[in-house]
């Protein structure tokens, strides 16, 4: 009987009309203590005049920059050279899952955002604060953004441009007189190919000397009639052991961001 009472009471308030529930709940004063909640409105209407107009393909266009904004990190900057060797140097000492992923991929962030402050810091001076500061318009600002950039990778190919030639020639453009010459579509690919091409230079020399270590450890298990042993099994403690006597990261580290220039 109970639960009938019930029941009927909670149709009788859903049925009830909207008028008598806003009458039934009082506003809350403006003294009232307890958790304020903002109200937001977003307000959509069509632009008045062209400058509206820009303004909001300028807002389309900065969200998808900003979207766009792993694939910059990744591709156009010292990241993706770092994170290729990393993961070279765990396959060459035949790590499965220590230092994990995560780990490699932080470390290749950090030593980018140290590689990368000096282009960072002029592109913030340069262009993102006379933006900000309503100096310079956006065209400006994007071109202010790009150059840096461009300087880091023509400097990364000046020893190989041959890329850049790979990409021009596809392109169907004219040789070019100097490097400004060439457009930024054509530079970021070509640098992409220049950082996988020097990345895996890298990984091969890295490899050799453990797979030295691998080969010893294989013919001296094969000598001794241990066929059924896995090699890697006993190679795996040498390898961490030369990696750790020559401090290996250290070297890394440091053969790495000499890599770039400039330090």
């Amino acid at each position: 009987m109970t639960k009938k009472i019930l029941l009927a009471v909670f149709v009788a308030v859903l049925l009830m009309p909207a008028g008598a529930h806003a009458q039934s709940i009082d506003p809350p004063s403006s003294g009232a203590e307890g958790l304020r909640i903002p109200f937001v409105d977003i307000s959509v209407r069509e632009p008045e005049t062209g400058q509206e107009i820009a303004l909001s393909l300028q807002l389309l266009l900065l969200l998808a920059v900003l979207s766009l904004a792993p694939s910059i990190v990744i591709l156009m900057t010292s990241f993706l050279r770092i994170a290729i060797v990393l993961d070279f140097v765990k396959r060459a000492l035949s790590l499965q899952q220590v230092p994990p992923n995560q780990v490699l991929m932080g470390i290749a962030l950090f030593l980018t955002l140290f590689i990368m402050w000096p282009t960072v810091t002029q592109i913030y001076d340069n262009a993102f604060v006379p933006m900000s500061e309503g100096e310079i318009g956006v065209e400006e600002a994007y071109s202010r953004f790009e150059a840096p950039l461009r300087v880091f990778m023509f400097r990364q190919m000046q020893a190989n441009p041959g890329s850049v030639a790979l990409f021009m020639r596809m392109s169907g453009l004219e040789r070019p007189n100097n490097l400004g010459d060439v457009p930024t579509h054509v530079l970021i690919p070509a640098f992409i190919l220049h950082e996988l091409t020097v990345a895996f230079k890298i990984g091969i020399l890295l490899f050799v000397p453990f797979i030295m270590i691998d080969m010893v450890v294989a013919s001296i298990l094969m000598s001794m009639g241990m066929i059924m042993l896995p090699p890697v099994m006993i190679s795996l403690p040498f390898k961490l052991i030369l990696f750790v006597l020559i401090d290996g990261w250290g070297l890394l580290t440091q053969q790495l961001v000499a890599s770039f220039g400039g330090f």
